[in-house]
């Protein structure tokens, strides 16, 4: 039987960092691109990047924190954290889905599809 992989807690103080670092990276391409591409109305707040900043460094370090946690409680914690941000992936597009289906901020299916690019960006960097 394999033996369940173990985390390093220690290697969060550079590697917590360097993760929100390259999901702001990111997201802001991403931010960049979509907007050039679909040129929102300019009420759209989602896309601005002092939003998107704002919310991948919030929540990531929310996640990092998580994992911080589950390395620390659990045993099996990579395989638990790897499930729990399939689950909160799939969540974050709740509000995604409905800003396209309700206009929210003027917007609709395309700059939707442009927030879940950015959650999934995020969440392929843990």
């Amino acid at each position: 039987m394999e033996e369940p992989a173990q985390i390093k807690l220690g290697r969060l103080v550079w590697a917590g960092p360097l993760t929100l670092f390259i999901s702001v990276a990111a997201v802001l391409l991403i931010v960049v691109l979509a907007v050039t591409i679909l040129n929102p109305d300019a009420k759209f707040m989602p896309l601005t990047k002092e939003t998107a900043t704002f919310d991948t460094v919030f929540l990531g370090a929310c996640a990092v924190f998580a994992f911080f946690c589950m390395g620390r409680y659990s045993l099996e914690p990579i395989r638990e954290y790897r499930s729990l941000a399939w689950k909160v992936l799939l969540v974050s597009f709740i509000p995604d889905i409905a800003l396209a289906t309700m206009h929210w901020f003027g917007g609709g299916w395309p700059e939707a599809f442009a927030l879940m690019t950015m959650h999934i960006a995020v969440w392929l960097f843990p």
